[in-house]
């Protein structure tokens, strides 16, 4: 059974679960073009794939992008990790690792394909399509999803692509332009369910102004979705949401409303990495049971390393600060320079969530941040497991396996820390 199903079970069984549903976003070829794959500055072991650079027009190192399989090469190790729940691609990308090469099968890992692309992720270079009103838009078909074919052979218990699909809507809060929208998804729903196709629902904050003031805007998204959906019977309604986090009120207020509906949480652009661990530890705690980061993870100085501190977070095993501390320990072991000192990727920014980007409107420092005063002395020092002849200096169980539950923070950072050097090192 795959990790998705077997978590989305426990969470409708058991709403105090820890469950939680990790999901690595690869699907911004459907939005940014040539930037999709992200800097080159983070490979694969499997190293640099040959690409053509005139050295008169400019060089690779120049260019700062990396193709296209290269980034295959990332899904492939990400796969490999175990870490995440569904690995999500524009229906290409499923086709050639899902299709083509069965990346998925044996794995705990769900395949999914970005199931439309309306025009406020259209998010490209000189473009000024994220400014105007969201269009329903949809390129990819149900069917070359599935198998890769306009016509699946629906005679076979299995597709071999993916049977999951990502569609996202965008309310703008007019009356034509949301009415356009709900009839796409409406038609969407009534193929997805004739098809047997499972998809989970994104819905995005307005991309243009839309007169709801912005300590509004969660009620005027939770109100739209349960409207939404209210016509909806179990057979047509998502497997989850995919959602802005607005805040503790927002999310408990969604999140209670009605045990079947799983809510999860979309990272957004990329910020300081406390941003993204406190972002899924705050969902998390306040009713979210899934998080699909994309441009966090893609833009990590270190993918495997990032996810698996969100999982750290998400098992409770780390607190986001201690998470970062981690996550730079792992760096500085891999001889691998942080975009940001640790002191100031302890920073909790407030960052746009749109698909066009935006500035930066605040920044809140951590309290009582040990970092915070100046001078050599104070600095953080790199994690240190300090080990004696009796053993790891962690509590352990009767079985030899480390008691997370007799852990104080210091000693779940070094345990943590030793055991990412071990696999990454």
């Amino acid at each position: 059974m795959k990790s998705l199903d077997a978590k989305l079970a426990e969470i409708r069984a058991s709403p105090g679960s820890r469950a939680f549903i990790l999901a690595d976003a690869k699907d911004a070829d459907m939005a940014f073009g040539v930037r999709a794959t992200g800097p080159r500055s983070y490979l694969a072991a499997a190293g640099a794939r040959p690409a053509r650079f005139s050295p008169e027009v400019w060089t690779r190192e120049e260019f700062g992008y990396r193709n296209l399989p290269e980034f295959l090469d990332i899904i492939r190790e990400v796969v490999r990790q175990g870490l995440v729940d569904i690995v999500l691609m524009s229906a290409y990308v499923n086709d050639v690792l899902t299709v083509n090469e069965g990346l998925f099968r044996g794995s705990a890992v769900t395949p999914a394909a970005r199931a439309n692309d309306t025009t406020d992720v259209w998010a490209i270079r000189h473009g000024s399509y994220v400014q105007q009103p969201a269009q329903p838009f949809r390129t990819a078909a149900i069917d070359q999803i599935q198998c890769g074919r306009i016509e699946c052979d629906r005679t076979q218990p299995e597709f071999p692509g993916a049977n999951l699909g990502l569609y996202s809507v965008t309310f703008v809060n007019n009356l034509e332009a949301d009415r356009r929208t709900l009839e796409a998804f409406k038609a969407f729903r009534e193929e997805a369910e004739r098809k047997r196709f499972r998809y989970f629902l994104e819905v995005f904050d307005p991309n243009v102004p839309s007169g709801v003031p912005a300590e509004r805007l969660g009620e005027f998204i939770n109100d739209n979705i349960l409207r939404s959906l209210a016509g909806v019977p179990k057979a047509g309604r998502p497997l989850f949401l995919k959602i802005v986090y607005h805040g503790p009120r927002a999310m408990e207020e969604l999140a209670q409303y009605d045990p079947d509906l799983v809510v999860g949480v979309l990272g957004g652009s990329a910020g300081t990495t406390y941003d993204a661990f406190r972002l899924i530890h705050d969902a998390q705690k306040y009713g979210a049971r899934v998080a699909l980061f994309g441009r966090k993870i893609n833009n990590a100085e270190h993918q495997l390393a990032f996810i698996e501190m969100l999982r750290a977070i998400t098992d409770g095993r780390l607190k986001p600060e201690e998470a970062v501390r981690a996550y730079h320990a792992v760096l500085g072991h891999l001889g691998i320079r942080p975009k940001l000192p640790l002191e100031k990727d302890l920073v909790l920014t407030e960052s746009s969530m749109s698909y066009g980007g935006g500035e930066t409107r605040s920044r809140v420092e951590i309290r009582n941040n040990p970092l915070a005063d100046a001078g050599s002395a104070r600095r953080a020092q790199p994690v240190t497991v300090a080990r004696s002849a009796a053993g790891p200096a962690w509590p352990v169980a009767s079985d030899g396996r480390p008691d997370f539950e007799k852990m104080t923070p210091a000693q779940r950072r070094a345990y943590d820390a030793d055991r990412l050097r071990r696999r990454f090192g």
